[in-house]
């Protein structure tokens, strides 16, 4: 039987890094025998704050689990109303509903595509609680816009890791509530998991307790003093995450060569839409290379032409308001957010992790020039 040699090879969409120092973490806990609630969570968390400038970081189960706690901090409850954006992975409108809040869209930026700062000013009302914010696919969303409002703000940065602000700020150092998340195709992974990142000591005992069943510190485990929840990280995953955390620079230079060569390979495609350059001193944290088809091409059978071509692909990101559970539960209909539709409609994920090769995006950029000028 002949090789399937490299040219043949399927281009993944994702893969992380990890290497000797990831399993000889790993090692380290389970010969400590200590797996949960061990010393390599507060090792994490205290790493973690000092990379983004921030007083207190908080492990999590995952960024879902980040975003519910956060909201919870922030006083969202039964019937207040979640301004955010349409456009994000299904979480970010999932957690008000955990605290039987409403989440409330608003269109997104045509050219960054986060949340429109207008557009949320417009969709406040007197039963607003809180503004959340998603840096989607890493490009800082505009927080001195969304401060200016005067409303509690929850950053979803799950996407956002290594981002700067214009004025020099990590993206998750401002001070608010910002929730990051560490599945297996982020810029840093512990296979599941993620971070709530805050200048609030007091956010940080209430996010600390009920991420371990509303247990306060100096409780024993048969006493909790509030409601709580299982979304703790566990001694393995950070440990994980504190040998990711240290090749975080390398990573994120990997992620950004990528895109620089992507944009080379792609330039000139007619129609084709990339993500936004760099503007005002805003920095992307590169998190994926999605593209928006030319309008009326079929955005379907582009994908599957690129899987034929050995080129993994993947509609990215559907529109949440657009989504069975968000029609039938509130009552959402197509043509409400034109600017987030026509995005959802064209945008695709391309192969990005940080070792992926110059001839391996020469060849995704070859795939997706023949399928759209077919």
């Amino acid at each position: 039987m002949n090789a399937v040699g490299p040219a043949t090879d399927e281009i993944p969409l994702a893969r992380p890094v990890l290497g000797e120092a990831e399993e000889g973490a790993l090692l380290e806990v389970l010969r400590s025998g200590q797996l949960s609630l061990g010393p390599h969570v507060l090792a994490f968390e205290q790493a973690f704050a000092a990379r983004l400038g921030v007083s207190h970081a908080c492990a999590v189960s995952s960024g879902t689990a980040g975003l519910h706690l956060a909201l919870r901090a922030a006083g969202v409850c039964d019937g207040d109303e979640v301004v955010t954006t349409p456009f994000s992975f299904v979480a970010s409108a999932n957690a008000p509903v955990f605290e039987r809040a409403r989440p409330v869209f608003a269109d997104i930026d045509a050219r960054t595509l986060n949340l429109d700062p207008d557009a949320a000013a417009a969709a406040v009302t007197a039963r607003t609680t809180a503004l959340l914010p998603v840096h989607v696919f890493g490009y800082p969303a505009d927080l001195p816009a969304f401060e200016r409002l005067g409303l509690p703000i929850v950053e979803d940065a799950c996407e956002a890791l290594g981002a700067i602000h214009g004025d020099g700020t990590a993206v998750g150092g401002r001070g608010h509530p910002a929730v990051f998340g560490f599945y297996a195709n982020k810029q840093l992974t512990t296979g599941e998991g993620g971070m709530v990142t805050t200048a609030d000591a007091a956010v940080k005992a209430q996010v600390d307790s009920e991420r371990n069943q509303g247990r306060a510190p100096d409780m024993g485990w048969l006493d909790h003093d509030r409601l709580g929840f299982n979304y703790r990280l566990s001694d393995l995953a950070c440990a994980l995450g504190l040998a990711q955390l240290d090749r975080l620079d390398d990573m994120l230079a990997g992620r950004a060569r990528a895109a620089a060569l992507y944009r080379e390979a792609l330039a000139g495609i007619e129609g084709l839409e990339l993500p936004c350059e760099d503007s005002g001193g805003d920095r992307r944290g590169w998190f994926v290379f999605v593209v928006q088809l030319p309008r009326g091409s079929d955005r379907d059978a582009t994908i599957r032409a690129l899987r034929e071509r050995g080129v993994q692909s993947k509609p990215y990101l559907p529109a949440i308001h657009l989504m069975t559970y968000y029609r039938e539960t509130f009552g959402h209909r197509a043509g409400e957010f034109p600017v987030c539709e026509d995005v959802a409609a064209r945008s695709v994920a391309l192969p990005f992790f940080p070792q992926l090769s110059e001839s391996q995006i020469a060849r995704v950029a070859m795939a997706l020039r023949e399928v759209l000028g077919r």
